[in-house]
């Protein structure tokens, strides 16, 4: 991505083509329900946090689906950001493609159906040992508690499905690569084959830091794949974690941003770019040598339904302007549009069309 990217402003001077965009992590089936601080204690979860699940949560899944006012989402950290990086695109269809494990069960179709429907070429591998996964998302007020059954989306194989030949051939297609690091827990050798290629071609993988559970447990596959990340994306607490596992000594999120844009890294030609998100606070950058900031949009606090997809559709429409090789400001612009968006919805929802210039 160039500083002053070749089409700033004249919008889809590009044209893209199919499966530009490639994708890879844990489809999800998305379980939200309203609860009360009882149901958080009885399951020991902290109001705004994002967990896997354990053995002592698998009753949670059966008890928040008896609840009043359940809504299904198809979710998953990766799938939901490149749904959104294609419904910002609209057209062609099927610029984004995605990789994942699902079941051969009901929640698997409805996967596949809500791919389909968001014009995302999804190509699932598909094992029947273990369900679907699944995704409790717990509401309390404005917080939200994540806690994700991975099951299948567990079950992903490098050798069963990524080096299958049709499907490197669509990795090969691509030109823009995003990773969430929530699958660093899944297959690690699929995150490198598919990082290595992009650094090998000089394009352009990124990667994000998901939650502090990542850098805290899975700080070795997260620090292998690093080397070959372009763009890391994160928010200001997964930062913080991040800067205190590798022991940066500091908490300024600036200096984070500059820190680990200076680890090392394999493709010398692309310097790496940081993303940090901070809620409603101003997004920090790195701009060449310089952590820079930029204000998100305003927006009412009464018009925030949920904020639970806020992150996820920051990198989408920060994708969506990313292939069409704009400038990190346009790309910044539209992934603050598409927050702004999902945040007035349940679920990561959209209206038929952005309203996007």
């Amino acid at each position: 991505m160039s500083d002053a990217g070749s089409n700033t402003s004249t919008g889809k001077s590009l044209t893209l083509t199919e499966n530009t965009l490639f994708g890879m992590g844990n489809p999800l089936l998305d379980i939200s329900a309203v609860v009360d601080k009882d149901f958080l204690d009885k399951y020991g979860l902290k109001p705004n946090d994002q967990i896997l699940a354990e053995d002592q949560h698998k009753a949670l899944f059966e008890e928040i689906v008896q609840r009043n006012r359940v809504e299904y989402h198809a979710g998953g950290s990766t799938q939901n950001s490149v749904k959104i990086a294609q419904w910002m695109i609209q057209k062609p269809h099927k610029v984004a493609t995605f990789f994942g494990c699902i079941g051969t069960d009901q929640f698997g179709r409805i996967l596949k159906q809500k791919a389909d429907e968001a014009h995302v070429d999804a190509h699932y591998y598909e094992q029947s040992a273990e369900p679907t996964g699944t995704c409790a998302a717990c509401i309390t007020g404005d917080n939200r508690s994540l806690v994700a059954n991975l099951a299948a989306a567990n079950c992903y194989k490098k050798e069963k499905h990524l080096d299958l030949d049709g499907n490197w051939e669509l990795v090969q297609k691509a030109k823009v690569y995003y990773i969430a690091g929530f699958f660093l827990t899944v297959s690690p050798d699929s995150i490198l084959k598919v990082a290595k290629h992009a650094s090998d071609h000089d394009k352009i993988f990124g990667l994000n830091l998901s939650a502090p559970f990542i850098s805290q447990f899975f700080k070795e596959p997260l620090m292998k794949v690093l080397p070959y990340v372009d763009i890391l994306f994160g928010n200001e607490t997964e930062a913080a974690t991040f800067a205190g596992v590798l022991g940066f000594g500091t908490e300024d999120i600036g200096e984070i941003a500059r820190k680990a844009q200076n680890l090392p890294k394999e493709n010398a030609k692309r310097q790496r770019i940081v993303v940090f998100t901070q809620g409603k606070d101003d997004t920090v950058a790195t701009v060449g040598d310089r952590a820079t900031v930029f204000p998100v949009l305003d927006i009412d606090q009464n018009d925030i339904v949920d904020t639970n997809g806020a992150g996820d559709a920051f990198v989408g429409g920060f994708l969506s302007a990313l292939v069409q090789e704009q400038s990190l400001e346009e790309c910044i612009r539209a992934g603050h549009y598409a927050a702004n968006v999902i945040i007035r919805r349940v679920g990561c929802t959209f209206p038929e069309k952005p309203n996007y210039q």
